[in-house]
């Protein structure tokens, strides 16, 4: 099959979007409650979440005054946050919408509406109550959304592009979402008192709380959560089972080597370390390693398929990332060639 690299790009980034929705929905919903169980001198704020997930340089410049409404509003509803809920779907939409001809139309059908819905829900002044009712749908829907295509769309390159972004998006957020918990704890000696609530709130923002105690059968403790998260290869937003979706989807489509071998990096460093041991601050500069080979990987993709002609393509934040999108490529029985013009991806068996 032929399939235009910009409407391959749009894909890995339609996928990208609705999990960071999906994920920054899950972070605000169990964060907001957080905010409510913890004493006031714990001292958390939305400020963390928007300084984890890579927003706090385009904060800071849009509020030198900042309050605790507006960080809450720029990490879930401001259109000036690439990363927010309300500008994740968006994305998502225009990205669906451009490749309408690919995408199965009960898919667009599906995000229009909860673009739609989910604007007109943030324009809104809302109760807390009514905050967390909007993140639960947004949950719930982009994981429909995902089921959707992966029933109803061939598993061909085109949907290995989605299987892609939606691979690097997750094991990405999965890991900001660890380092939450992480920058809280850092040198906060006061806070070791609410060390199993923030961890069990982890564990909720991911769904994994269950599935970690099945796994896991004792009680919620630091280190086991960090290794559960990082390294189990069957929970499906561990960052270990997330690298196994990356090279599957990799390993489905042409030209893929050298992301293979970058994707390599990641598993090598959640292969050699016993990571649950780890120190809160080793833990975070290994989160900052991982987020960067993550990047760079990204990167690679994009010069790799989206566009071949260059040589290099500067690692990118998700926040930086936003106004582009990317796909991937390899298997032995297939080809690919581009041509520059419109970048052509033909893959053939």
């Amino acid at each position: 099959m032929s399939l235009l690299s910009r409407v391959a790009e749009r894909i890995y980034w339609t996928a990208r979007y609705l999990e960071r929705a999906e994920t920054t929905s899950r972070l605000a919903r169990v964060y907001g409650n957080l905010l409510l169980d913890l004493p006031r001198e714990a001292g958390l704020s939305w400020g963390v979440l928007v300084q984890i997930t890579g927003g706090g340089d385009v904060y800071r410049a849009l509020h030198p005054s900042p309050s605790v409404d507006t960080a809450e509003r720029f990490f879930v509803a401001d259109r000036d946050n690439p990363s927010s809920v309300r500008s994740s779907l968006a994305f998502a939409r225009e990205s669906v919408r451009t490749t309408r001809d690919i995408v199965p139309s009960e898919a667009f059908r599906s995000i229009n509406e909860l673009c739609l819905w989910v604007t007109q829900e943030l324009d809104a002044e809302t109760s807390h109550r009514r905050r967390y009712g909007i993140h639960s749908r947004v949950v719930e829907r982009c994981q429909q959304i995902s089921g959707m295509l992966a029933d109803t769309m061939s598993h061909d390159a085109a949907y290995q592009f989605f299987r892609l972004g939606r691979g690097i998006e997750r094991a990405d957020m999965t890991t900001r979402i660890i380092d939450v918990a992480a920058t809280m704890l850092v040198g906060r000696e006061d806070l070791a008192r609410f060390d199993n609530s923030l961890w069990m709130a982890v564990l909720q923002s991911l769904s994994a709380y269950q599935m970690y105690r099945q796994k896991v059968r004792r009680r919620i403790w630091g280190p086991d959560v960090i290794a559960y998260l990082l390294k189990d290869t069957q929970f499906p937003r561990a960052i270990a089972f997330s690298s196994r979706e990356i090279g599957a989807a990799l390993a489905m489509l042409p030209r893929s080597g050298d992301p293979i071998k970058k994707l390599g990096d990641l598993r090598r460093m959640l292969a050699l370390r016993n990571l649950g041991e780890l120190s809160i601050a080793d833990l975070h500069a290994w989160i900052d390693d991982a987020q960067l080979k993550l990047n760079e990987l990204h990167a690679l993709v994009a010069a790799t398929w989206f566009r071949p002609s260059t040589t290099t393509a500067p690692a990118q934040t998700p926040v930086a990332a936003q106004s582009q999108e990317q796909t991937p490529s390899q298997s032995q029985s297939q080809s690919v060639t581009a041509d520059v013009g419109d970048k052509v991806l033909t893959v053939s068996s």
